[in-house]
């Protein structure tokens, strides 16, 4: 069984990248988004920020936010199966790949290296 923080935070992020999808697909800007969900949950972003990187979410809180978010008391405290890729995912895969074969073994060897340095900033 997993430690409910885990699968707390796991779901919680889940949540979010929903709303943001939808919020985008809708016509919003990306900017701000954060703060928009954050808003929606009726939490701070600063709270929000601790969220995404370490703060457990107490049973009070996971209610509130199962609530705002119109899922049923509980539905944080989960383990989930990975749902697969997202939209945004599968478009960056796509547009990865038409640039990795539109290139020579020089030009792959730059992507690789700029995809390495990006996901260790």
């Amino acid at each position: 069984m997993t430690d409910p923080t885990v699968s707390r935070r796991r779901n919680v992020l889940a949540l979010f990248q929903a709303y943001a999808e939808n919020a985008v697909a809708t016509g919003a800007a990306p900017k701000g988004l954060e703060q928009a969900f954050a808003a929606h949950v009726e939490i701070s972003p600063s709270m929000w920020s601790q969220i995404k990187s370490s703060r457990p979410i107490g049973d009070k809180l996971a209610r509130q936010i199962e609530q705002h978010c119109a899922k049923p008391a509980g539905w944080l405290d989960e383990e989930r199966e990975a749902a697969g890729l997202t939209p945004g995912e599968q478009q960056f895969l796509a547009i990865a790949l038409r640039a990795w074969r539109a290139t020579n073994a020089e030009g792959r060897k730059a992507l690789k290296a700029q995809m390495k340095q990006i996901s260790q900033g």
